[in-house]
C-alpha cells in the first residue's frame, strides 16, 4: 500500500524537550548536557566542549530534530549558530560570534558545500567552538572529501535508530490524549499504513486532523481522514 508523505511544518518546532528518544536515550542525555553548558553572558559563547558530535542513521531517526532542537536551545540562551544543510547554496563566512557550527544532511553536500563545511569546521576548532553534524551514514562510509570526513568522525559519534511501531503508537496516543483527542485502534492502523511512518510526519498529521475535526465538528475517524485528504 502506497504511503503518503506530508510536506508540512510542525507548528511548535523541534526541541529537545519534544524529542521522543525511544532507543536513543543516550543521545538525548548527551545533548541535554551539551546545551546545559553555561555561556559567557557578554558574548553568549558557551564553555561547552569543542569536541564535535556526529549523529548518523536512516531517515526518520531524529537527526535533524536533534540539531534543530540544539539550535533552538542556543537561541533561547541568546546564542547564534552557523547552520548548513543541503538546501543552503550561498552560505556566509564563518562568524566568530557563533556559539556553534551545525551541519545537517552532510551525506548530500555538493563539493562547494563540503568546502564551506570544512572551512567552518577548521575555524570552529581554531576559536574553540563545538560542531554538531548529522548524516545518513557512519563517518567511514561518507562519500565526502577526506579532510572533512575524518573530522566528522573524530569526536562523539552516535548511531540513531527509528522508533519501533509500538513506540510510535505510544507517542501518538500520548500526544492525542494531551489534545483531548480519541484515536481508535482502526484510526491508528490507518495512519501507520497510509502515511509516512516517521514520527515527525505522524505528529504533523495528528495536528492537521485535530484542526480539521474541530472545524467540521466531527470525531477523528477513517472517513474524516479521507475527507480531509480529498479536500486538500
Amino acid at each position: 500500500m502506497k504511503q503518503i508523505a506530508l510536506d508540512i511544518g510542525l507548528s511548535a518546532g523541534p526541541t529537545l524537550a519534544n524529542f521522543c528518544a525511544g532507543p536513543n536515550a543516550a543521545v538525548l542525555r548527551h545533548m541535554e548536557m551539551w546545551v546545559g553548558a553555561k555561556s559567557n553572558s557578554s558574548n553568549h559563547v558557551a564553555t561547552r566542549s569543542p569536541v564535535p558530535t556526529y549523529f548518523w542513521g536512516p531517515t526518520g531517526s531524529g537527526k535533524s530534530h536533534l540539531l534543530k532542537g540544539a539550535r533552538e536551545a542556543l537561541r533561547e540562551q541568546g546564542g547564534r549558530v552557523g547552520w548548513l544543510d543541503a538546501s543552503v547554496h550561498e552560505a556566509p563566512e564563518f562568524n566568530e560570534s557563533w556559539a556553534a557550527v551545525v551541519l545537517d544532511d552532510v551525506h548530500l553536500y555538493t563539493a562547494a558545500q563540503q568546502h564551506t563545511a570544512f572551512n567552518w569546521f577548521v575555524n570552529a576548532q581554531t576559536h574553540q567552538r563545538p560542531v554538531l553534524a548529522a548524516g545518513e551514514y557512519a563517518p567511514v562510509e561518507l562519500k565526502l572529501r577526506d579532510d572533512l570526513r575524518t573530522r566528522l568522525g573524530w569526536g562523539h559519534v552516535f548511531s540513531l535508530q527509528p522508533l519501533s511501531e509500538p513506540e510510535r503508537r505510544a507517542v501518538l496516543r500520548q500526544a492525542a490524549d494531551a489534545r483531548g483527542v480519541f484515536l481508535g485502534d482502526d484510526v491508528m492502523d490507518f495512519m501507520l499504513t497510509r502515511f509516512s511512518r516517521d514520527l515527525g510526519s505522524l505528529m504533523e498529521l495528528l495536528e492537521l486532523l485535530d484542526g480539521y475535526a474541530l472545524q467540521t465538528k466531527r470525531a477523528i475517524t477513517i472517513p474524516l481522514i479521507k475527507s480531509m485528504m480529498d479536500n486538500n
